[in-house]
């Protein structure tokens, strides 16, 4: 007979997310990315995630497949489409259960084995979505002496992280640089930045000197290192996960020859460059959640200035573009 279940929970701005095991252990990792987002107000969560611990797992639920193939870092892995039910599965390891429209899901894990990054993060996204929330591959700074926060999107590697350093060496204030949580249900697009450790990549380094205080000899194989907010926050402005009201949406590309421009932007490309990095279809389609981001995309992109931003050599001139653009807005 097992003992009383370890319960945890977190706050995401007006949504609860809670999380019950046999052992806090089990998901560490989950919450090693919301740490400062926990909370002991004793409400009841509006999204739950149970976690059982078990070895008898169901790997062959009804529904359509909508993704069968490898996983970076995670392995092989399907996922089963039925309808108002949502199943991920990595095969003898762990199924994931997601009740669309029911407020919870629910893990089941063989015993020593470590929850997928891939399960944590559909789960985040399922929470967030059944608050009318949804997180986007994108950077956020706040303006130079302002609370409203620009949006800065382009593909991993094209140099989010290194413009948004750059940014911040000149006076904005840095909410992500790689995961912005938005909602526009008020009508207003409104956005916070998730709180979790910044990738610093050598070259990085190299553009943006201010951050050298921050970093140790050692890079990982992909000549990184993570950096923590509070690290970062002794150098630069640092702002809490609080909700901020979006100001523009820049898509971010590097400049053909050194030189920085900002650039209007057309509000369809604009919608399809940031779905394209945010979207994904699977073999059955669209899913719901993949729907509703799609909308909140599309309702973002109708609501405040889009631009292009070019970097060139020197991130940092990217700064007074910004300035300039939005001040005349």
């Amino acid at each position: 007979m097992t003992g009383p279940l370890a319960q945890g929970r977190y706050a995401l701005n007006g949504q609860v997310v809670g999380v019950s095991a046999e052992s806090p252990d089990v998901w560490r990792d989950f919450d090693r990315m919301l740490t400062s987002l926990r909370t002991t107000a004793p409400v009841e969560p509006d999204f739950l995630i149970r976690i059982v611990e078990t070895q008898s797992l169901a790997e062959a639920p009804n529904g359509s497949l909508a993704f069968d193939g490898e996983v970076p870092e995670d392995g092989h892995c399907r996922m089963i489409d039925d309808g108002d039910l949502i199943h991920l599965i990595f095969p003898g390891r762990q199924t994931v259960a997601i009740h669309v429209g029911e407020g919870w899901a629910e893990i089941r894990v063989r015993p020593d084995t470590r929850i997928t990054w891939t399960a944590w993060m559909l789960l985040l996204d399922a929470a967030l979505d059944a608050g009318g929330q949804h997180m986007l591959h994108t950077a956020g700074l706040t303006l130079p002496g302002g609370n409203a926060v620009v949006l800065i999107h382009a593909p991993s590697g094209t140099g989010k992280t290194t413009t948004s350093l750059a940014l911040a060496s000149q006076g904005f204030g840095l909410c992500s640089d790689d995961a912005m949580i938005l909602n526009v249900a008020s009508g207003k697009a409104t956005a916070w930045g998730l709180p979790r450790h910044v990738k610093i990549h050598r070259k990085t380094a190299e553009m943006v000197p201010l951050v050298a205080p921050c970093l140790g000899p050692s890079w990982d194989r992909n000549g990184e290192q993570a950096v923590g907010l509070e690290q970062l926050s002794e150098i630069m402005r640092v702002e809490n996960s609080g909700i901020r009201p979006v100001a523009a949406l820049l898509h971010l590309a590097r400049s053909t020859d050194g030189q920085s421009r900002l650039l209007a932007m057309a509000r369809t490309d604009a919608m399809a460059a940031l779905a394209a990095d945010n979207v994904r279809t699977g073999m059955t389609g669209l899913l719901p959640l993949q729907k509703h981001r799609l909308a909140t995309i599309a309702r973002l992109v109708s609501t405040v200035p889009t631009f292009a931003l070019e970097v060139g050599s020197r991130p940092a001139d990217a700064a007074p573009l910004i300035r300039a653009a939005l001040a005349q807005g």
